[in-house]
């Protein structure tokens, strides 16, 4: 039973992991102050909530008498367990709170309150309904079971890890055993060196592991809100031994941590980052261009670079990869519904006033926006059942977080509000307006089909503003497990489509569908543009870029 629950956290955990979204800095207190507004309209309309109490109090009698039909909605796995059907106080307990929950939403779904502001009491009312789910009592029946089966050990755990949470995690429940990883021990420990240093990045360089290697290089850009290592997680999950066991070089950057000291750093200071690192990349293999591969915000950073190069006419870019990255920024995702000029505008001055937006204040904030996945999963777990928290790589990377600069933060703000990427000129970045359209190389573009975060429709608009060949490929799964999918799993699946509609449906209709991970296919794809075989160097970097510290290097460890 604990092996199981601790799989299902896994699995859900890791498909709602943090990843940036434009919105990002939104405090709790702007959703509830929102959230009260809108309730506050609501109530004002006595006679529409009295008719929705009358139909709760008709409904409630049903659930007494044992003629409620309710039941849980499909897959909600919180209910799993057979009590909740077979036991009829049980069975009335669950269908009280689900007809309560029924009711508020039809209350808020018929006031009088405008789309976005009826969608913000849905939120809020999710928000609410799911803190007082019956999973999350010690009613629990897996929480009745477990306490008689240890004799009551599991509340005495439970308590003790409640007590741990209050003082070091903030009042939240813990995802992961923070003591079982090391980066560089048992997370990041494919062999390489940093070649080159600045200011905002390290530059890696991986050992090839092949007799030869293909001429042309791949640069890594990770996203600026999250360590570097998901490319490197474990063995057998890492995209870094996957490319190099393929015989293409491979670096990639290690963004530093911000402080407040760099509140000044924005996307043009990153892009002048990424210059340096590229030509030094260049220098290293003796290639005159290279291909780049950008995730989630460093997807932003990278084809904002890309603009750049096209507009001084430098070819630098043979190829690029996107995964899982929104350059089309009209996201209709839950963080939008609050991202009013007032609370954007609030959010940037906040963080301009610290000088960097937290990580860990990100997180907080995104794990109300999935509360059954990211808070109640692990208040049962933790709390009711007594368990630790799971040992899970991609959960230890996820609350390894970073600090974004105000500068780019505030960069971030303005690009949801204006979406400049999708015209001709309306950014600019290093002194250069950009025009996605004048980036003609060719495209690998990755989305996935439960990703919450940049959703798949959103990425696909996004390779639509590009002007080379586009391989658009949609993976079955979320954020992360989108990118960290390596070949051999059983329930991999994802889709090609040699035609680009502008109608991402359209798309999808006449995809073809694969078994296994898109890793092969993006293989294929990046070896046809990755130039011919030679043999691999027997050391790594050259005269003037000497390998320093060995990966992964020393920004990665800077909290």
């Amino acid at each position: 039973m604990t092996n199981k629950n601790n799989e299902d956290l896994k699995q859900q955990a890791s498909e709602s992991t943090l990843g940036l979204n434009p919105v990002i800095g939104l405090r709790g207190k702007d959703i509830l102050s929102s959230a009260r507004m809108v309730l506050a309209q609501a109530l004002k309309q006595p006679f529409h909530s009295a008719k929705h109490a009358t139909h709760f109090v008709f409904e409630l009698k049903n659930v007494l008498l044992g003629q409620s039909e309710l039941t849980p909605e499909e897959g909600d796995r919180r209910f799993a367990d057979p009590a909740w059907s077979q036991n009829p106080l049980y069975r009335r307990y669950l269908q009280t709170y689900l007809a309560w929950r029924k009711e508020l939403h039809e209350w808020i779904e018929d006031s009088n309150l405008t789309e976005q502001d009826t969608s913000r009491g849905h939120f809020v009312i999710n928000l609410l309904t799911e803190a007082m789910a019956p999973t999350n009592s010690m009613a629990n029946p897996a929480a009745v079971k477990r306490f008689f089966e240890t004799g009551g050990k599991s509340l005495l755990d439970g308590l003790s890890h409640l007590a741990k949470d209050i003082v070091h995690n903030g009042g939240m429940p813990s995802q992961v055993n923070m003591d079982a990883f090391e980066v560089g021990k048992n997370l990041a420990t494919s062999d390489g060196a940093v070649v080159f240093r600045n200011d905002l990045l390290e530059l890696i360089q991986y050992k090839p592991i092949t007799e030869q290697v293909q001429e042309r290089p791949l640069l890594v850009v990770p996203p600026q809100i999250n360590k570097y290592y998901v490319f490197d997680l474990s063995q057998e999950k890492s995209v870094a031994r996957f490319l190099l066991r393929n015989g293409i070089q491979t670096f990639v950057v290690s963004w530093r941590n911000p402080t407040k000291a760099q509140r000044e750093w924005g996307l043009s200071s990153y892009i002048e980052a990424l210059k340096e690192a590229i030509e030094v990349v260049l220098a290293i293999t003796g290639s005159k261009d290279l291909n780049m591969l950008g995730a989630c915000s460093g997807g932003l950073t990278t084809a904002s670079l890309l603009g750049h190069y096209a507009a001084i006419g430098d070819q630098k870019v043979h190829a690029l990869t996107l995964l899982v990255s929104v350059l089309d920024t009209k996201l209709d995702t839950q963080v939008a519904l609050f991202a009013d000029e007032k609370t954007l505008e609030a959010a940037k001055r906040r963080s301009y006033q610290s000088g960097v937006l937290e990580g860990s204040d990100m997180a907080k904030v995104f794990a109300w926006m999935r509360p059954n996945d990211l808070i109640w999963n692990y208040w049962v777990n933790n709390y009711l059942l007594g368990n630790e928290p799971p040992v899970f790589d991609i959960l230890y990377w996820n609350n390894d977080t970073t600090r974004l600069p105000a500068a780019l933060h505030g960069e971030f703000i303005e690009m949801f509000k204006t979406n400049p990427l999708t015209r001709a000129g309306a950014l600019e970045v290093c002194g250069t307006p950009i025009d996605l359209k004048q980036v003609t190389c060719d495209l690998f573009c990755l989305a996935g089909t439960t990703d919450h975060i940049t959703p798949w429709d959103a990425c696909y608009k996004s390779a639509h503003l590009f002007g080379g060949k586009v391989d658009f490929v949609l993976s079955n799964s979320g954020h992360i497990q989108s990118i960290l999918n390596p070949p051999g799993n059983p329930k991999a699946r994802y889709m090609t489509n040699t035609e680009m509609p502008l109608d991402p449906r359209a798309w999808q209709a006449s995809a073809t569908k694969h078994a296994d991970s898109w890793w092969l296919h993006w293989q294929t794809w990046l070896a046809d543009r990755s130039g011919k075989l030679k043999k691999s160097p027997t050391s790594l970097g050259n005269k003037a870029y000497q390998p320093g510290e060995a990966a992964p290097g020393t920004y990665v460890h800077e909290r």
